[in-house]
């Protein structure tokens, strides 16, 4: 996580020391953004900080923070961010990690390994910064789900139902914000050239012979995947960074609310609406045909 403070915003990211938290962290400082970046544990936010430009260092912030500590704990070390600066303008829920399992294999032991970082830790962190976030003039909010909420493979159920409800309480959130005028942003990456995006070894502990081909296909894949995304995550966060700042690509536009980042992001987002829509022509006469005569 790491909390931005723009020269008129302050905001928060999670997972900072690699990936998209990195880069994010450097673009925001190159636009003279303040930022606090959270992450794990110290060595990785110390080498994050010495990968800075030091011309800017001086508008970075480190603060260590796991956003499965719970609740508690978050709001303290949010509290303490906000008090850097003064303010917390922007939140950037970027922490969450992947572990691929075939979902009989896994079960629901698995499911909730997988919900607590991207789900329950981004619940847990946007609750602690909310108060900070209501108090501030401009606030935004920004959130990383994936385009794997909206297309799933086999092997990869338990990352794809994190991140499909992390899309549905990302609106529940711009619905239940729009009042205090915090504007919510749900970012779905497809494929992406980051660091470390496989190194979650496929679940094998319970294998079940039945699914032998297809666990080996899915681990396979994976593996093959890593290093040939043809997305650059560069490019990527810096248009995270417009639509945030309203400059660049999105100077002139209206807020999106969704951004859909990759050219297999955009196929399979609309695939899967084109699918839904089709389902709902062919049968609009059962779906409409329920009522009370």
């Amino acid at each position: 996580m790491s909390i931005n403070h723009r020269s008129t915003h302050t905001s928060t990211n999670t997972g900072t020391s690699s990936g998209f938290g990195r880069r994010l962290v450097t673009s925001a400082l190159r636009r003279g953004d303040r930022v606090i970046a959270t992450a794990r544990t110290s060595e990785k936010l110390e080498a994050l900080a010495a990968s800075c430009d030091p011309k800017v260092r001086h508008n970075l912030h480190t603060l260590q923070l796991d956003v499965t500590e719970g609740e508690a704990a978050l709001r303290a070390k949010t509290d303490e961010a906000a008090a850097v600066w003064g303010q917390i303008d922007v939140l950037v829920n970027n922490a969450g990690v992947g572990y691929h399992s075939i979902l009989e294999e896994g079960g629901s032991a698995h499911l909730r390994k997988q919900f607590e970082p991207n789900v329950f830790g981004m619940v847990d962190m946007t609750v602690a910064a909310l108060p900070h976030l209501r108090a501030s003039k401009d606030a935004l909010m920004v959130i990383l789900g994936s385009r794997s909420g909206w297309r799933t493979i086999p092997g990869i159920g338990p990352y794809a139902a994190s991140k499909a409800a992390v899309h549905s309480l990302t609106e529940t959130l711009s619905a239940e914000l729009a009042q205090f005028n915090i504007r919510v942003l749900l970012v779905a990456p497809g494929s992406f050239r980051t660091e470390g995006i496989y190194a979650q070894a496929f679940n094998t502990q319970n294998p079940i012979a039945a699914y032998d081909a297809m666990r080996q296909t899915s681990a396979s894949r994976n593996q093959a995947v890593a290093g040939n995304e043809k997305g650059d995550p560069d490019k990527a966060m810096e248009a995270v960074i417009d639509v945030v700042r309203g400059e660049g690509v999105a100077k002139g536009r209206t807020w999106p609310g969704y951004l859909v980042l990759g050219e297999d992001a955009e196929h399979d987002v609309r695939a899967q609406c084109n699918k839904i829509l089709k389902a709902l022509d062919e049968w609009k006469d059962v779906s409409c045909g329920v009522n009370f005569d």
